[in-house]
């Protein structure tokens, strides 16, 4: 799913969505609107959702609006949801929590996997991500691209090994 349910409307200000974010909870939200839910409570913890009332860990913006041209006034929201999931989307979470999350993450992981129009190939985001996971640091050295081609990516890691990607 790209977006929120058809004819669904946000469960906070009970409009249409504008700037569409899926909780990890897998409830849809405005993002001005979750973003004011969390900047009514403590700052330095997640927001619960309204719905359900687990925490919120991540927000995930509909991939429609990454696809679509985005008004200025957009970009202000968009830098909070990043800040907001860099402070609350690194946390490590209890089995209980990975095992709530799991659905939604698996859900997203089947669509990454069968939709042809993602700009990098699973198994390449799937090695950035035990990368990132283990702590192991990953620089760009830089983007080439020969001929035409797709382009190809020089990286090195905190461990020093250096390899070449070619995104497809």
């Amino acid at each position: 799913m790209d977006g929120p349910p058809e004819n669904d409307i946000c469960s906070i200000c009970h409009g249409t969505f504008h700037i569409p974010c899926q909780a990890n909870c897998s409830h849809w939200f405005c993002g001005k609107c979750i973003l004011q839910v969390w900047d009514h409570g403590p700052a330095f913890q997640p927001c619960k959702c309204p719905l359900c009332r687990r925490q919120i860990t991540l927000l995930v913006p509909s991939d429609n609006l990454s696809r679509q041209r985005r008004a200025p006034d957009d970009s202000d929201v968009f830098t909070k949801i990043q800040r907001y999931n860099g402070l609350f989307g690194r946390q490590t979470n209890g089995l209980s929590q990975k095992l709530q999350d799991l659905p939604f993450l698996l859900r997203r992981l089947l669509r990454d996997i069968t939709d042809p129009q993602r700009s990098l190939p699973f198994f390449i985001r799937a090695r950035v991500y035990l990368a990132v996971k283990s702590s192991m640091h990953i620089t760009v050295l830089c983007i080439f691209n020969f001929g035409g081609g797709d382009p190809t990516w020089a990286v090195r890691s905190s461990m020093h090994n250096e390899f070449i990607l070619d995104i497809c």
